[in-house]
């Protein structure tokens, strides 16, 4: 089997946290760059962040920059995605994904949805007051 399994989603406050978890099973991800997406119902599939390889380059969506923060455990073969400061904006499936990039640790086009090798099935997440 090679799958993302992604978990942690669920309805929270505005102004509350949630960590997602992204894990990886029948290949590992030391020589993938991971993608976090979101669509919401209506919308189109947004780019929430990426995280190189090595984990040692990230970027960020204008629109959650400052309040969530993406980290990777090679060891765990798990990328995570720390969510702070959740608005009702932020109200969307969630999926992760890896792309193939070696051990440059560059982000490549993690941007483009098209790049990436495997995705996971989403794991939503619901802001309501």
């Amino acid at each position: 089997q090679l799958q993302l399994v992604e978990s942690g989603g669920g309805l929270v406050r505005p102004g509350g946290s949630l960590r997602l978890s992204c894990a990886a099973s029948g290949f590992t991800l030391d020589d993938y760059a991971i993608g976090w997406f979101r669509q919401a119902p209506g919308k189109e599939r947004e780019g929430v962040s990426c995280i190189s390889s090595r984990g040692g380059r990230t970027k960020y969506a204008d629109s959650v920059k400052g309040r969530f923060t993406i980290s990777k455990d090679n060891a765990k073969n798990t990328v995570y995605l720390q969510m702070n400061s959740l608005k009702p904006e932020d109200t969307a499936l969630y999926y992760c994904a890896a792309y193939f990039r070696g051990r440059s640790d560059d982000l490549g086009n993690c941007g483009v949805a098209d790049e990436y090798d495997y995705w996971g099935q989403g794991t939503q997440v619901t802001v309501s007051s």
